[in-house]
């Protein structure tokens, strides 16, 4: 017999998946203890159990799954092989159509002649502001930026000025990271301009002596001066993605927390396994944060009770620690919302500063 986190790690299945085939009545433990509730496995569901890992990776209905392991073991293979031609048939035929929705898309983008492949504008900028509050601002964010070269709009720090303010975002699409600084010497409309990663670490390593900087665009170049020493290279020729509709999330339930020992308990404790995500390719640690009623937040693992409200958060481990260090502060504000939604790492004494990771999809 297996018990149920062992079949989960042999099968490929997650113990939160396992509990609720079981409630659906497709795979049912052969016993269950009267006292405990846990549950055990046969040794013959194992290869029931990766049967059904790897219909829910092809995204069959579970309706079709629940006939698929019916029919399995049985002589007569018609109705299975038939089931999975028919899925097969709606996965080629979904695929065609958002072929052609997207066909349709990018027509639309080209008739309206999409900025992202539009030469820039000609602007001008120039602003002053102290070398310390940009030194922590793109230390703030630079974490978030993306690399993927199919988004190359994504690939810097946007520098959003407007009236006396300054923000800086960053994204990769699962997270996106915000900072505000005071400004002075910009008078004109709101200007917004898009600095490659490299030229972004370049400034930043100029921004050590506490000087006061000074941070001009013209045309297509951006440069930023601190004391005698400059950096300077060509924007990216692409809008960025309007951050502000991305940062309009309902209110969630805020939980005061312990940096360090937040960040010691995501080192050390329970990751599961997740798909493959956009930074090269690798898989996800995926940390199950579980917020308790008196505000305490925990680092639980496959196994571990409650959670079955669905509150359980799934996130990147690592892009949480990014975060963590990021904001740097002792204590910070995770706000929960939805399982769904984006998890925010606030500041308690920075409203303007913050990231917003995107969760985890979990078993259940």
């Amino acid at each position: 017999m297996r018990s149920i986190g062992e079949l989960a790690r042999d099968s490929g299945l997650g113990v939160s998946a396992l509990r609720f085939y079981d409630g659906a009545g497709v795979l049912v433990p052969a016993r269950v203890d009267p006292v405990t509730g846990y549950r055990w496995y046969a040794p013959e569901q194992l290869d029931e159990a990766r049967l059904l890992a790897r219909l829910r990776r092809a995204g069959m209905p579970l309706a079709d799954i629940r006939l698929v392991l019916a029919g399995w073991s049985g002589a007569d293979t018609d109705l299975v092989r038939g089931l999975l031609r028919a899925h097969l048939r709606r996965l080629e035929l979904g695929l065609a159509e958002a072929h052609d929705e997207f066909s349709t898309l990018g027509a639309i983008l080209d008739h309206r002649e999409n900025p992202m492949s539009a030469s820039p504008r000609a602007i001008t900028v120039r602003l002053s502001l102290p070398a310390p509050e940009l030194a922590a601002a793109l230390d703030a964010v630079r974490f978030a930026a993306g690399s993927d070269p199919e988004l190359p709009m994504l690939g810097g720090v946007l520098f959003d000025v407007e009236g006396d303010a300054l923000h800086l975002v960053a994204t990769d699409r699962y997270r996106l990271a915000v900072a505000r600084t005071a400004v002075a010497g910009h008078g004109g409309p709101r200007e917004q301009v898009v600095v490659p990663s490299p030229l972004v670490d370049a400034m930043r390593a100029l921004l050590n002596d506490g000087e006061p900087a000074r941070f001009a665009v013209e045309g297509d170049r951006v440069t930023l001066e601190a004391g005698e020493r400059q950096a300077s290279g060509r924007r990216l020729a692409h809008e960025f993605p309007d951050y502000r509709r991305l940062v309009q999330l309902p209110s969630g339930r805020p939980v005061v927390v312990d940096v360090p020992a937040l960040r010691r308990a995501l080192k050390t404790g329970p990751v599961r396994a997740g798909e493959a995500c956009g930074r090269d390719g690798a898989a996800q640690e995926v940390s199950v944060l579980r917020t308790t009623d008196d505000g305490t937040v925990t680092v639980c693992g496959d196994g571990d009770g409650g959670g079955d409200d669905g509150s359980d958060v799934g996130v990147d481990r690592g892009f949480l620690l990014d975060a963590l260090d990021a904001a740097d502060r002792d204590r910070l504000v995770l706000e929960f919302g939805a399982p769904t939604a984006p998890l925010a790492v606030r500041r308690a004494d920075d409203e303007g500063t913050f990231s917003l990771l995107m969760p985890v999809r979990l078993d259940n």
